[in-house]
């Protein structure tokens, strides 16, 4: 029988607390296929990041052009505005739980989300989803920096008039171009600086980004003497049976929005001081900034109603209707700040240890940035946000499902058969525990598989809006594609942890799961 003491500590780690382990000096492996600098376990004298740290990195985060026209999105498919932030601050408290699930290993053992994946997938394996979760990043990155180059254009525009008249390339005024290209430029300048330089710019960056917002409300209010009529208008669903066919993929969307964050979390908490400082900063930072920012998103398109005798959803092309240059000035300072500080930290830092990890002899963090923001721009993102259905419906559905599938296996694996304990020098070392078979564990891939059939396989579209069919990808499964990412989170738990069986590691246990 398994004993349920806690074991003393492996000779290849030192504990600093009973949270905090740290790889002695000249303990880790030094094999160039799974070790460089940036993916070995940060030293506890640089984990520092505090509450105020990860609060500020989710507040840069959230305020961001997409994440303001999400309750606009709502309010088009029937929702009044109560409903509309409801369902975003439900979904957030929802992603919530396995962002904290999975930060849990980062303050513990410093390591980012590729080299924690190796826990469950083996060395190899774990670039399976370091690569999902690298390829979706990217192309974030591309669609965040065209909607900011958009932004950008669009005030400079307004300020110096006639840009929008320039001779095209490929369809789009050269001066957009431009505009999207220094945009990228900046981006790529700012993370090649390192994650120090990141922490100090969200630091002072969400202060900023939430000032602007406020300013924007104000000044709308002034000009409406009021807010509009839209916090009056009812819901065009009500809370019966039309309500609920609508609410219910709306929420999968909206928790999908930040299912990719929910993976590679442990990127940033590696960095932090202790589990306080991440659980406190991220659940003050995530559920209650989105919902704010939902719902003055609501209350500044109220009051453009009001002003206009429209709603204009856009912050952008709303400031654009002032003829105040001081006031354009600051909006696209704003513009800027809001949408560098939620690009580098969702959508550049991630793929960079992704890609680190697949080759970590040849591309170290900056060198994986850098590829980040070539890729972004070869997916052409212009043509990937053309249309709403392609956008928001085909693009949050196909990103949520896969997902939320690879957060239950980190999750089962970390959680219930680890009970997070891991070796930390093993996760660096050919042959070890995690090696599995041929640095393949079989258990997480075909977890990964069948519950990515179940999350996304009856992803359908409405006749001539979307890329499936209408009766789904595999029909039956239809039912399932509208709560993509609970259904893959969920699958993919159960069936790892049925598979792993009786090879479970307890906390007392130095075994691990056979098959290597």
């Amino acid at each position: 029988m398994t004993s349920t003491a806690p074991p003393p500590p492996p000779r290849d780690r030192i504990t600093a607390a009973p949270d905090r382990v740290e790889l002695p000096v000249g303990a880790a492996p030094d094999d160039s296929r799974f070790v460089n600098d940036d993916l070995l376990p940060v030293p506890l004298e640089r984990r520092d990041w505090t509450t105020y740290n990860f609060a500020a990195l989710w507040v840069g985060m959230a305020h961001n052009i997409p994440s303001w026209l999400l309750a606009s999105g709502l309010v088009a498919l029937g929702m009044d505005w109560k409903q509309a932030v409801f369902t975003i601050a439900l979904a957030n408290l929802i992603v919530l739980g396995p962002m904290l699930l999975t930060g849990h290993a980062g303050p513990k053992y410093g390591i980012p989300f590729p080299v924690l994946a190796r826990a469950s997938f083996g060395l190899r394996g774990a670039n399976l989803p370091a690569l999902i979760r690298a390829a979706v990043a990217c192309a974030w990155f591309g669609i965040q920096t065209w909607i900011g180059g958009v932004g950008i254009f669009t005030l400079l525009g307004k300020i110096f008039g006639g840009w929008a008249e320039a001779g095209e390339i490929g369809g789009q005024p050269w001066t957009l171009w431009l505009c999207f290209v220094l945009f990228w430029a900046l981006e790529l300048a700012i993370i090649h600086r390192g994650m120090d330089t990141l922490r100090r710019f969200e630091n002072w960056a969400a202060p900023f980004v939430i000032a602007g917002a406020l300013v924007l409300l104000v000044w709308v209010a002034v000009k409406a003497g009021g807010l509009g009529p839209l916090l009056d208008q009812p819901s065009k669903l009500g809370w019966g049976k039309d309500f609920w066919p609508v609410f219910f993929p709306s929420l999968m969307g909206m928790i999908a929005f930040w299912a990719t964050l929910s993976l590679n979390i442990p990127d940033f908490t590696r960095f932090g001081a202790g589990q306080r400082a991440q659980i406190r900063g991220q659940s003050l930072g995530l559920p209650t900034t989105m919902t704010l920012f939902a719902l003055l998103s609501v209350l500044v398109t109220s009051g453009s109603q009001a002003v206009y005798g429209e709603a204009i959803w856009d912050p952008v092309q709303l400031v654009a209707r002032t003829d105040n240059v001081f006031g354009l000035l600051y909006a696209l300072v704003t513009v800027l700040v809001a949408t560098v500080s939620v690009n580098i930290a969702a959508n550049v830092v991630s793929p960079a240890y992704d890609l680190a990890n697949l080759a970590p002899k040849f591309v170290n963090f900056r060198t994986g940035a850098l590829i980040t923001g070539v890729v972004g721009v070869v997916i052409m993102p212009w043509k990937l946000t053309g249309t709403p259905e392609l956008y928001i419906f085909t693009w949050l559905g196909l990103v949520g499902g896969l997902l939320g599938t690879v957060a239950g296996i980190l999750i089962a694996d970390y959680w219930i058969v680890r009970r997070t304990v891991l070796d930390l020098a093993d996760l660096y070392r050919p042959g070890g525990r995690y090696w599995y078979t041929n640095g393949w564990n079989w258990r997480a891939v075909a977890a990964f598989a069948v519950g990515g059939v179940l999350a996304i396989g009856g992803s359908h579209s409405e006749p001539g809006k979307g890329p499936f069919p209408a009766d789904g990808l595999v029909p039956f499964l239809k039912p399932l594609a509208d709560y993509g990412w609970a259904v893959g989170l969920a699958s993919s738990l159960l069936l790892y942890v049925l598979l792993t069986g009786r090879e479970r590691v307890t906390p007392g246990s130095s075994s691990a799961p056979a098959g290597r």
